[in-house]
């Protein structure tokens, strides 16, 4: 075969690289400011200790099918008996990822002639799971609650008859800023609408014991949220959690579910440690909520930016390639900070994603803020 099947591929990896779009894979180095280890459970004794245990005790690593042939571990039923029970819903469903978790909702719960607002900023697996269901969708601006309104009112207007999704994150991923839950949860009962809320980011961090920031909705008969093992909670996967009459349905129907084989229970038995260690552990939250207003007044007092409140504090540039510039600049300098483009973030927003946990302490964040007066005055 010669190249010539390749060149579209190698024309669209050569405008990537003109437009400083080009994507590829750089190793663990510096200090973790971009990853979502936020309480530091990744690499924490007893999270390591519980896994061990596990192998110990003659866990298989792999799960050798899917959840419904010979792939349900009872390392899974475990840790969704005890999930649904932490964040107060009926059922709780294990997925292999976030991603595959949220594609997985939206195509399988909204029905054909129901209708899917979506938050403009949701995660892309949100959209993608708009665009691939049944369900009319449209998207509406960021945490406009009116919009939203807006929107399913001139749905019915218009003869729409189903069901109502509401879809967003509790947490915004690139922004750090939070969703109006409970005037959106007010908007749903007043439509009789469902949620579907990505706790992704909030899980560990905020709310009662990290159980989020929808937790005090948890359990309702509208509200189905999804908690990522992969960010605070140190392991991988994602639990859905919500209805019993919804989790049996995404059993039966859902594909993505159905057809995979099941996440190993080894991350089971370490998801199931995490949510332990929210409760017995609370001190990890206190100690990243000083830090993340340590580095809330360092940025606004050093390099003016108004703190986002959360863990995510975006720098906007505005433009690629400065944006990766100083990204570069600060990683030669030990501090792992990663230049966030388009399409992941809107046109003209491109910037860096400083993430606080607590792999790093406030010495770490005063050198950092040092490090970005610095690289600012030159790049």
């Amino acid at each position: 075969m010669n190249g010539a099947p390749l060149a579209r591929y190698d024309a669209t990896l050569q405008g990537l690289a003109r437009k400083d779009r080009l994507r590829t894979l750089a190793p663990r180095a510096g200090l973790d400011f971009s990853s979502n280890d936020y309480l530091g459970l990744a690499a924490s004794k007893r999270l390591g200790e519980a896994v061990a245990a596990a192998i110990a005790r003659g866990t298989p690593v792999g799960a050798t099918g899917s959840r419904l042939l010979r792939g349900n571990a009872p390392e899974h039923e475990a840790l969704e008996t005890d999930a649904a029970a932490f964040f107060g819903a009926e059922r709780a469903l294990f997925f292999g990822g976030g991603y595959i978790a949220n594609f997985a909702l939206l195509t399988a719960l909204p029905q054909k002639g129901d209708f899917l607002v979506l938050d403009e900023l949701a995660h892309a697996s949100m959209h993608e799971g708009a665009q691939a269901g049944r369900a009319q969708s449209i998207v509406v601006a960021h945490n406009d609650v009116n919009a939203v309104e807006g929107a399913i009112s001139r749905w019915r207007a218009e003869g729409g008859m189903g069901c109502v999704w509401i879809a967003v994150e509790s947490l915004y991923s690139m922004d750090g800023d939070r969703a109006p839950m409970e005037s959106l949860v007010t908007l749903a009962d007043r439509h009789e609408a469902f949620i579907v809320v990505d706790e992704a980011h909030a899980t560990g961090v905020w709310g009662p014991d990290g159980r989020g920031l929808a937790a005090a909705f948890e359990g309702r008969a509208n509200i189905v949220a999804l908690h990522t093992c992969g960010k605070a909670l140190g392991a991988s996967g994602a639990l859905v959690t919500g209805p019993r009459t919804l989790c049996d349905y995404l059993v039966n129907r859902c594909r993505p579910f159905i057809y995979a084989t099941a996440p190993s229970p080894l991350m089971a038995v370490a998801a199931r440690e995490a949510l332990a260690m929210l409760s017995d552990e609370p001190m990890r939250r206190v100690q990243l909520h000083d830090r993340v207003a340590f580095a809330g007044r360092q940025l606004a007092e050093r390099c003016g930016v108004t703190p986002s409140g959360s863990q995510i504090q975006p720098f906007v540039i505005g433009n690629v390639r400065r944006t990766m510039t100083l990204a570069a600049a600060l990683q030669a300098r030990g501090f792992d900070i990663r230049g966030i483009r388009p399409p992941t973030v809107p046109e003209g927003t491109s910037r860096l994603r400083i993430s606080l946990t607590l792999n790093v302490d406030e010495a770490d964040i005063s050198a950092m803020v040092e490090a970005l007066v610095e690289v600012l005055a030159t790049a």
